[in-house]
């Protein structure tokens, strides 16, 4: 098992670095670009099958146990191990990374990496001057996916810092080279965000470190913080915590994701909200809610008036996105949904309960199958109409998405009544959970405020099904025959790749939703061991 870890983590580097090399003649295919596309498709469909493996072989009947654990000395001077394992916490968060990833390869072989058509399977792929551009984009992606793989396997705060770092790099090029308009304003402006954000976190992990004796994460949590005073827990918190509220991202530090997404390929932003914003919530449950937890009783009421704050925000700019006349960008609109999805996430954490930090982990997934399948289909729908532009989008005869395309239409309208929360897909329990944590927080918590903070969350959850459903029935069904531009003259339906990549997000969605079980068995005894007393 601990090879299986080591073995997911190490190949997306090693497949990174061999992704720059020249193809051997005989692996070339139709050219360069696809030889080096392929590698991507086999180096990712390597890591999702070991991932699998690693799930299958999971003791669930001791979710909350470190499993799969490797350590070995690195800085003996600090007591810097490179100390690898998973529990019940980040098994779910490694195979969605392994899982998106591979769908991203997927898309990019076929769609090429921008994912404009300029795969494979158009002419131009054979093109030569190309090859570097796939080379540079497969060596980013894989780099992208081992950083965040070792962000949710390392368990030593300094290699913690090291991989939740490694991923901002990539991510930066992935934008500023391969994106749309206005992709390198939106490039500088993530890497500002989040490297100043980590400068800040970087501070506070020492902190913990140096008080704590050791940057052991899991001999830190079985501590839970009783050799860190109040203040110094109090003021690691809010060093690491405005660091992962950046990652997050949590209101006021999100202005930076709707220009990334909106720039971004689809499968930057299929990762970037699939996954990267995974890794800041993730950091709260893992570091700070087990290691500093006096810190985080008082810092709790703000963090969760800023989740509820997000809420809102997000769900009123969502709104003002999908009105008529507005000239809103469906990809932008998407994005600003997230700014209120993470904030549930961010209530439940802040409620300091079992049944409020489990919600968190379990809308996380929830978030990640769920926009991901989003961003995929409005890519597609971008493809198509060669625009994001809702009033655009709305104002084509014809029936709009329905009738010209019948199955993304029906694709599009499933993505958007999960992401509201319906009762039976993946999205409803992830919010249900945290509104039942905030209606009895943890003890020292004020229970008035957090019912306050339940209240405003629940109105936001009516907020995110009316600008959802204006999206629907905008995108889907048009604004009628008279206003807009004519479609395209040629308008395909889903296509066969694009079904095979985008059905394991359906169906895992389906199923999170009918049997909630399956994900909260392995969440929740962990959740309970590190909530009072750290890792066993």
């Amino acid at each position: 098992m601990r090879y299986l870890l080591v073995a997911i983590v190490l190949l997306p580097l090693l497949g990174s670095a061999a992704a720059l090399l020249p193809a051997p003649p005989g692996l070339r295919g139709r050219g360069p670009e696809q030889a080096v596309l392929r590698h991507g498709v086999t180096v990712t469909g390597a890591v999702l099958l070991l991932s699998v493996a690693l799930a299958v072989g999971f003791d669930r009947d001791d979710p909350a146990r470190m499993q799969a654990t490797t350590d070995v000395g690195w800085i003996p001077a600090l007591d810097t191990r490179i100390h690898l394992g998973v529990d019940g916490v980040s098994l779910p968060l490694l195979v969605l990374t392994a899982l998106l990833t591979f769908l991203c390869a997927v898309h990019a072989y076929y769609r090429g990496p921008g994912g404009s058509g300029s795969g494979p399977a158009a002419p131009s792929a054979t093109s030569a001057p190309s090859a570097p551009s796939a080379r540079g984009y497969v060596a980013l992606l894989l780099l992208l996916e081992g950083g965040t793989l070792a962000t949710f396997a390392v368990l030593d705060l300094l290699l913690f810092f090291l991989a939740f770092e490694t991923v901002l790099i990539p991510m930066y090029f992935l934008i500023a080279r391969w994106g749309g308009e206005g992709r390198e304003r939106a490039a500088w402006k993530f890497i500002l965000y989040t490297l100043l954000g980590s400068v800040v976190m970087l501070l506070g992990l020492l902190l913990l470190g140096l008080r704590g004796g050791t940057f052991d994460m899991v001999a830190l949590a079985t501590d839970n913080g009783s050799s860190i005073g109040h203040t110094t827990q109090l003021i690691a918190v809010l060093a690491i915590g405005a660091g992962l509220a950046v990652k997050t991202p949590m209101w006021p530090f999100h202005s930076w994701l709707p220009d990334a997404h909106t720039a971004a390929p689809t499968t930057g932003s299929v990762l970037l909200a699939g996954v990267l914003l995974k890794m800041g919530t993730y950091g709260f449950v893992r570091i700070a809610l087990p290691i500093a937890p006096d810190g985080m009783l008082t810092l709790a009421p703000y963090l969760a008036a800023f989740a509820v704050a997000g809420i809102v925000y997000g769900s009123l700019a969502c709104l003002a996105l999908a009105r008529s006349g507005a000239g809103g960008d469906l990809k932008r609109l998407i994005a600003y949904s997230s700014v209120g999805h993470m904030g549930f996430v961010l209530l439940g954490i802040a409620t300091l309960t079992p049944t409020g930090v489990n919600g968190a982990l379990f809308a996380n997934v929830a978030h990640g199958l769920i926009t991901g399948l989003l961003f995929f289909l409005v890519g597609a729908v971008k493809e198509r109409y060669g625009t994001a532009d809702l009033d655009r989008l709305a104002g084509v005869s014809g029936g709009a998405l329905y009738g010209r395309a019948p199955r993304l239409g029906g694709l599009l309208a499933f993505a958007a009544v999960a992401s509201l929360g319906l009762p039976g897909l993946a999205g409803f329990w992830g919010e249900m959970l945290t509104l039942f944590g905030a209606f009895r927080p943890a003890e020292g918590l004020s229970r008035p405020a957090f019912l306050v903070f339940m209240s405003v969350a629940a109105f936001g959850t009516l907020l995110t099904a009316a600008y959802l459903l204006v999206v629907v029935r905008r995108v889907c069904m048009g604004d009628g025959p008279d206003g807009g531009e004519a479609a395209p003259a040629v308008f395909t339906d889903v296509r066969g790749p694009e079904f095979a990549a985008w059905t394991p997000l359906v169906v895992l969605t389906v199923l999170a939703g009918l049997w909630p079980a399956a994900l909260l068995g392995l969440t929740d005894p962990a959740v309970q061991t590190l909530l009072t007393g750290g890792s066993r």
